[in-house]
């Protein structure tokens, strides 16, 4: 009777045994994973990189070649594109610290474990589950200027006079849609920093009651010094979470009135699928990339957590 090392399988059975004791092995299993990245993440950007220096509308094609640097100096005096920088920076800093401090609020209030915690952790967790696309629209319908429920509080319990458009007014719509924002995004912040919470030993709390500490010391001194990594890790990602996901304006103002809520990945969105040129829209998306790639350099480095 044959056995398996006598098959026509057993030589490349031994040979995979014989690789599988070497150190080149932990290589090949990197191999599938690798593969993935290449073609999921590393092609779409080289390739949305390279045709940044072309001009490339679908409604044109015959403009179609190289245009070297002519988008990137387009942009820089492109009026829309500095309305949208600003607006975006007014987006993602304003939201990102609300959240911040609504996650670190409820973090602080979870990790208590007083009664009713449980279900108050559900509630907390609601918004996040939501979609963009239903968060958006339910929000608009809320702050609808006729049928609102909002505006009907405000009016009956005497904060406004008469019912708001808060979405069709330029000063009022970026605020509201950073409202919106911070409500959605901030159980993000809440479920990381009560990881980190769950991590930090009790022992320096007891210790600092010993010294007399407070609750404001204990968060000044223990809390937000021990957080420090997980706060960092947060807000870098929830910073390009913000600047790379235009869905909620998209769908509560689609950047207006005017200009008033247009930011960058709604403006490079809008000029792909709009105007469908998808040189320009590459550029403007390269401009991204970068200003996060040095957001996210600086921000470490000035934080410091690399250096714990």
């Amino acid at each position: 009777m044959m056995t398996l090392a006598q098959t026509p399988l057993g030589r490349p059975l031994r040979w995979i045994g014989d690789l599988s004791e070497t150190r080149f092995w932990m290589y090949l299993l990197l191999v599938p994973s690798l593969t993935l990245i290449l073609v999921v993440i590393a092609y779409p950007t080289i390739y949305g990189f390279l045709i940044s220096f072309r001009e490339m509308r679908l409604t044109r094609p015959g403009l179609d070649g190289f245009v070297g640097f002519k988008h990137y100096a387009q942009i820089w005096s492109d009026r829309v594109f500095w309305i949208s920088f600003w607006n975006t920076l007014i987006w993602v800093t304003a939201a990102t610290i609300i959240e911040l401090g609504l996650g670190l609020v409820a973090a602080v209030a979870l990790n208590r474990d007083l009664p009713g915690t449980k279900l108050f952790g559900v509630l907390i967790l609601l918004p996040y589950f939501l979609p963009n696309v239903v968060a958006g629209h339910m929000w608009a319908l809320l702050l609808d200027p006729r049928l609102g429920v909002v505006n009907d509080m405000l009016v009956n319990l005497g904060v406004l006079s008469t019912y708001k458009a808060w979405f069709a007014d330029p000063h009022t719509a970026l605020a509201a849609a950073i409202l919106v924002e911070a409500w959605h995004g901030f159980p993000f912040f809440a479920l990381l920093l009560l990881a980190g919470l769950k991590g930090i030993p009790q022992d320096l709390y007891k210790a600092a009651a010993v010294d007399g500490a407070g609750m404001i010391a204990n968060l000044r001194l223990i809390t937000l010094p021990m957080l420090r990594t997980v706060i960092a890790a947060a807000v870098v990602l929830r910073v390009i979470g913000l600047v790379n996901s235009p869905d909620l304006l998209l769908i509560l103002t689609n950047g207006g009135p005017g200009n008033a809520t247009q930011v960058l990945s709604l403006y490079a969105f809008q000029v792909a699928y709009k105007e469908f040129n998808f040189g320009y829209a590459g550029a403007l998306a390269t401009v991204m990339f970068v200003i996060l790639m040095v957001f996210a350099w600086v921000y470490v480095r000035i934080s410091g957590v690399n250096k714990d």
